[in-house]
């Protein structure tokens, strides 16, 4: 705990960073939560930087919090926030992310890389479609000149841990979500990989596109999980 209010920390997906919650952190901070954000290392630009340093990033970012963490993860987030959750990780809510077992990389389930096995930055897909098509034009012309490049290592290394097979987990699915491919979303629900899963309208950043809704689903989730406390969330307004 933060002064009192509780700790969400935020994963961001492949090829951003930070500023991607820059409209969902104060609709988060007003509702009682003391935010923070991990910037994953394999989107500084080092094609040597993977998964498993953006799980260590993870990791050392929530061992210096103190007290309970729920933790939210986007997208490729999803990997590094299930590799690097700590002893403190209350919960982890997979907002549009992957789900994955022991010894898989993001890749495995699409049976192998889509680039060349010499490729140093993974290429994506045209992002106005795949990851902004219903968000304001402002914001979602901004977002596109902040995306960085992506280490394609981060895509190959495997998973050693699935946090969501212990820890108390959500999934958060966008009804048009034009990145995700749906076969992760169908064997995550089939599988029974997360103990909650809840449906969002739109596309796959509900943080640019409806920061507002997604916060309180972020609440409504975070209350229906394992171990929540009656009446929880006891920090909205």
């Amino acid at each position: 705990m933060t002064g009192g209010r509780p700790n969400l920390v935020l994963v961001h997906g492949a090829w951003h960073g930070p500023w991607c919650w820059e409209l969902l952190g104060p609709e988060l901070e007003s509702r009682g939560w003391a935010v923070s954000a991990v910037d994953l290392p394999s989107t500084w630009g080092d094609p040597e930087s993977g998964m498993q340093d953006d799980a260590r990033a993870v990791r050392e970012h929530l061992a210096a919090i103190d007290g309970p963490v729920t933790v939210l993860a986007h997208s490729y987030g999803g990997l590094p926030a299930t590799e690097g959750a700590g002893p403190n990780t209350e919960r982890i809510i997979y907002l549009a992310a992957h789900l994955l077992k022991e010894g898989e990389a993001l890749v495995t389930p699409l049976g192998g890389p889509w680039f060349p096995a010499e490729t140093e930055f993974a290429p994506g897909a045209e992002p106005l479609e795949a990851y902004y098509h219903d968000v304001p034009a402002g914001w979602a012309r901004k977002a596109v000149g902040l995306l960085r490049a992506q280490s394609a290592k981060a895509f190959t290394e495997e998973l050693t841990r699935a946090s969501w097979r212990t820890i108390p987990s959500a999934l958060i699915v966008c009804d048009d979500d034009r990145s995700m491919p749906e076969m992760f979303i169908e064997r995550a629900v089939t599988e029974r990989m997360a103990d909650v899963v809840r449906h969002l309208p739109g596309g796959h950043s509900p943080f640019l596109a409806r920061p507002r809704e997604l916060a309180e689903l972020i609440d409504e989730v975070t209350a229906a999980l394992p171990g929540a406390p009656p009446g929880s969330p006891l920090w909205t307004n």
